[in-house]
C-alpha cells in the first residue's frame, strides 16, 4: 500500500489495495493508522457490490443505521446520498462532523461514489486539531471545560435532508439533542481537536444565547479557514473514508441540474470527552 499526501493540512490517497477481495488483518491495521495519521483518507478504483463495500467498513469498526434516511434493501446501514437533476439542495451540504446531535456520535464515515456530475461536487474537509492548536493560549483555556449543545433541528441543515426524507425517510423524532465537550479528545491519538459545527453546535451549556453566539460565530469561521482544509473531486468507484472525531467535511453544491449519487456507511462511536 502506498499513501500520497493530498494538502498541507489533512488527507492522503491510498494506492495498492484491492478492497474487492478483502483486507487481512495487516492490511486494515495499516488502513486505519493512515486514517488516524491523515484524518481522511481517499481510495480510488473501487467498484464495489454493497456486500463488498460493507465488509470494508466492518474491517474498520462498527456500521449503525442512520436516523433519518432509511438504507438499502437488505443493507440497512448503507444510505444513499444523492442530489438528482430536479433538486437545488445537497444532503448535509454546509460544514459539519456528521450527527453530533447523538449522544454517541459516529467514529467516521465513508462514501462510494455511484455517479458523479461532470463537474462539480467536490467535499472539502477541515482540519480540526490544527483549528484549535492555533487558538492563543487564552482562548484554549476558556474552551477547555465548556459543553456544547447539539441539535438535530438546524434549519440550515435541516433544508439539506428534506428531499432525502421526502423520497427515503424513516420514522425519527422530530429533534435529537446531545451535549459534548466544545473541545474533546481524541480516544486513539490523544490529541484535542475543536467539536463544535455551524450545522449543529446551536449553545454552550451554562451561557445564555447571546453570550454564547459570538464565541461560536468565531470558532465556525476560524475552524474552516483555507489552511486547515483539504478538497477533494470525486471520480466514480472511489472512497472517501474520515475521522467525525478530528475533521468536518462540507460537500460544495455547484452542479445544478447534474446526478450526484454516493453510498454511504456510518462507523458506530463513542461518547465524547
Amino acid at each position: 500500500m502506498k499513501i500520497r499526501k493530498i494538502a498541507g493540512a489533512l488527507g492522503a490517497e491510498l494506492s495498492g489495495i484491492d478492497l474487492a477481495g478483502g483486507l487481512s488483518a495487516d492490511q486494515a491495521t495499516a488502513v486505519r493508522q493512515a486514517l488516524l495519521d491523515h484524518q481522511v483518507i481517499f481510495i480510488k478504483n473501487q467498484p464495489l457490490t454493497p456486500s463488498q463495500y460493507l465488509a470494508f467498513a466492518q474491517a474498520m469498526g462498527e456500521p449503525v443505521e442512520y436516523p433519518f434516511v432509511r438504507g438499502l434493501e437488505d443493507y440497512p446501514t448503507i444510505i444513499e446520498v444523492k442530489k438528482l437533476e430536479h433538486e437545488t439542495s445537497n444532503f448535509g451540504g454546509i460544514w459539519h462532523s456528521d450527527t453530533t446531535y447523538l449522544q454517541e456520535p459516529p467514529m467516521g464515515s465513508m462514501l462510494l461514489s455511484r455517479e458523479v456530475p461532470p463537474y462539480g461536487g467536490d467535499t472539502l474537509f477541515a482540519n480540526q486539531y490544527m483549528a484549535y492548536e492555533s487558538l492563543s493560549d487564552t482562548l484554549r483555556g476558556l474552551l477547555d471545560g465548556l459543553v456544547g449543545i447539539s441539535s438535530s433541528a438546524q434549519a440550515d441543515v435541516s433544508k439539506t435532508r428534506e428531499d432525502r426524507i421526502r423520497t427515503d425517510g424513516r420514522e425519527a423524532p422530530k429533534e435529537y439533542m446531545a451535549e459534548h465537550p466544545v473541545v474533546r479528545t481524541h480516544p486513539e491519538t490523544g490529541r484535542k481537536a475543536l467539536y463544535v459545527n455551524v450545522a449543529h453546535t446551536v449553545g454552550i451549556k451554562g451561557m445564555r444565547r447571546e453570550e454564547s453566539a459570538p464565541l461560536l460565530q468565531f470558532l465556525f469561521s476560524h475552524q474552516v479557514k483555507p489552511e486547515f482544509t483539504c478538497r477533494f473531486a470525486w471520480e466514480p468507484d472511489t472512497i472517501a473514508f474520515w475521522d467525525n472525531r478530528c475533521t468536518q467535511h462540507n460537500p460544495v453544491n455547484d452542479y445544478h441540474g447534474h446526478r450526484r449519487i454516493m453510498h454511504r456507511i456510518t462507523l458506530k462511536g463513542d461518547r465524547p470527552a
